[in-house]
């Protein structure tokens, strides 16, 4: 018993032991449309007929505009009879070389005239050719009159209405065209934070928990989180140098077309696991007048000593100790008023469920 009789303080520890601990990164960030794509005319006319209704979902080759095909289907027409003509002349060419290989082998003409039918006839092909090649081209832009969406997505709003003149290869799009389902979510995270990453799983003081695509979840500016999880895709490979942050994306289902492109959001990133994590009660953590994070723990002699930490986050109702405690430790939860350092006290341990 101390000097004076009074019996040793009694408070209540917790004894400290290593546990598994999921470590978790909440970052900020936006969400993008996983495919986007501006519709632009590719030859030029006046729109005839807009097709779509905005703001509704298209299907891939959907029909969007009709641009007035009347000069192209003109154009089609005439390469199209040019291609016969050249077909006719073709033809007419082949029987002359055929009587003229005849007359030639019975040395009626000269072989020099059968040369000439020759190259008259293969240049009829080649003038086929050459026709069947316009004729293409033209049968490529009267079909690009029909102005089609090139994914399938949701449309925004029109740019332009019936009656413009658009042109071919024009910097303007006619309207945009987005996929949403799945939609990406563009996080940023500091180079500081992803070094000390790195070098935490180098020591094998975590486990890679993105070996296999990292588990993701969403909470939006009100707090309540996104009911579909995702997973990480990839880090950027280089540091923004004006913000000092890399950027992560994630993909997440969206399914109800909940997440709109531009929308700000929070993503909690899975990092990775700790097996051997230090978790300290809050109620048993304070501060000094320094700020630091300080707690009480039972020494020899049942002697009260005085902790100076060193933490990394909350975890639930803990904290992470990455120094100033270590396993076996019987920390203070309870009576924290009534003791100094130094103090002998009475420890009663208490279930570490019981120290929140």
């Amino acid at each position: 018993m101390p000097p004076g009789g009074m019996p040793p303080q009694e408070v209540a520890v917790v004894t400290l032991a290593p546990q598994r601990a999921e470590i978790v990164t909440e970052l900020p960030g936006r969400t993008a449309a996983c495919r986007i794509a501006e519709v632009r005319p590719q030859v030029s006319g006046i729109i005839l007929n807009r097709m779509f209704t905005e703001g509704a979902e298209v299907k891939l080759g959907e029909q969007l505009y009709q641009i007035n095909p009347a000069t192209y289907q003109t154009a089609y027409d005439s390469a199209k009879a040019a291609v016969a003509k050249a077909e006719a002349a073709a033809h007419v060419a082949e029987l002359l070389m055929d009587r003229r290989k005849k007359l030639a082998s019975t040395k009626v003409i000269s072989q020099q005239d059968y040369d000439d039918s020759f190259a008259v006839m293969r240049q009829a092909e080649a003038d086929i050719a050459a026709r069947n090649a316009a004729l293409e081209e033209a049968r490529i832009n009267l079909e690009y009159t029909k102005v089609l969406s090139p994914i399938a997505g949701f449309i925004g709003r029109s740019m332009v209405t019936e009656g413009a003149l658009v042109t071919s290869g024009q910097a303007g799009a006619l309207a945009t065209v987005q996929q949403l389902d799945p939609i990406y979510v563009d996080v940023t995270q500091s180079s500081n934070q992803l070094l000390r990453l790195q070098r935490e799983l180098a020591s094998g003081q975590l486990k890679n928990s993105q070996t296999k695509e990292a588990a993701t979840r969403l909470v939006f500016e009100d707090g309540t989180q996104y009911s579909e999880p995702g997973t990480l895709q990839f880090s950027e490979v280089s540091v923004d140098p004006g913000t000092d942050s890399v950027t992560l994306r994630a993909v997440f289902p969206n399914p109800r077309r909940e997440l709109l492109p531009g929308m700000f959001v929070r993503a909690i990133v899975s990092e990775g696991t700790n097996d051997q994590a230090i978790l300290a009660p809050q109620k048993g953590v304070t501060r000094n007048v320094r700020g630091e994070p300080t707690a009480f723990v039972v020494g020899e002699g049942n002697k009260v000593e005085l902790r100076v930490l060193k933490t990394d986050r909350a975890i639930g109702d803990k904290w992470l100790v990455t120094d100033g405690l270590k396993a076996g430790d019987r920390l203070i939860v309870e009576g924290l008023q009534k003791i100094a350092p130094g103090a002998e006290v009475r420890p009663v341990e208490i279930p570490e469920a019981s120290a929140k």
